[in-house]
């Protein structure tokens, strides 16, 4: 098995980059900020598929956590995740230090102002959106990708980042791929190690929900209203469950609407004990 080659610097990278271009080859970009899961193996398969190379970063945001949220205790394992890279058969990691990325002196963000960023984690996250899409293009810049690879999990970044990869012109093609489960249906997430056994049994209700809507909506419900009470009605049958939003938009446009005539995301967010839990489901 090939050896997964690990770069901490930007130079490095572009070099190795370069490198890879100059030979003739694609190169597929997994942005990760590690805690490495199923999930995030989903990606890198997607991306050894359509690439002739894999680079996945593994590089916690600073510039993406608000004051009063985990960027502290958001879990940290590399070697670990250097190992499952390796079996995958990744070709390098990205894995730099926050004063490589934002050096001394680094003034320069970028912000989606459409509208997109207004709602759902946008809107409980200010800034948030601000650091991801910051992040992601100086990504997709070190390692000069030809592709990149995002699970739905995260369809509200997906939609940021396909957002300002055209209003920005970057030779970037974004793709999503569908969320990876575990067998009793709980989204795969990094934050999951956070649950005790109880809140992860508790968590359950949030794919229990979605999927209470995708019937409704199976059985002609389009009215958000009426999707959107179903899936709230079954999340507060968990008394772990705390609701931080459930809503529905156009996708990608994230614009409100009233009924189900496009495709619509169906997103929430909800609380299990201090844990923060994302899903969703696109409809239509």
């Amino acid at each position: 098995m090939k050896e997964l080659k690990v770069f901490t610097t930007v130079k490095e990278m572009q070099a190795y980059a370069a490198a890879q271009h100059a030979a003739g080859k694609t190169i597929g970009l997994c942005p990760t900020m590690g805690a490495l899961h199923e999930g995030h193996m989903t990606l890198m398969r997607a991306a050894r598929k359509a690439c002739d190379v894999v680079i996945a970063s593994v590089f916690v945001n600073p510039v993406q956590f608000g004051p009063n949220e985990d960027y502290d205790k958001y879990p940290r394992q590399f070697p670990a995740d250097c190992e499952k890279l390796q079996a995958e058969g990744v070709d390098a990691v990205f894995h730099p230090e926050p004063q490589e990325m934002y050096p001394e002196g680094y003034g320069t963000y970028i912000t989606v102002e459409n509208g997109i960023t207004d709602v759902l984690c946008g809107a409980r996250r200010p800034g948030h959106f601000r650091g991801v899409a910051t992040v992601v293009t100086k990504l997709m810049n070190i390692t000069r990708a030809d592709k990149a690879f995002f699970g739905q999990k995260d369809a509200q970044q997906v939609a940021v980042v396909r957002r300002f990869v055209a209003d920005l012109n970057l030779p970037v093609e974004v793709n999503m791929v569908p969320i990876c489960r575990e067998e009793s249906g709980l989204a795969r997430s990094s934050r999951n190690a956070y649950m005790s056994a109880e809140e992860k049994k508790a968590a359950l209700v949030l794919s229990r929900s979605l999927r209470a809507a995708r019937a409704a909506y199976e059985q002609g419900e389009c009215r958000a209203e009426v999707l959107k009470k179903v899936t709230a009605d079954e999340l507060a049958k968990e008394p772990l469950a705390k609701i931080d939003y459930v809503d529905l938009y156009t996708y990608p446009a994230l614009q409100a609407t009233d009924n189900v005539t496009e495709p619509c995301l169906l997103a929430i967010a909800v609380y299990i004990g201090k844990t923060r839990l994302i899903d969703n489901i696109i409809l239509g």
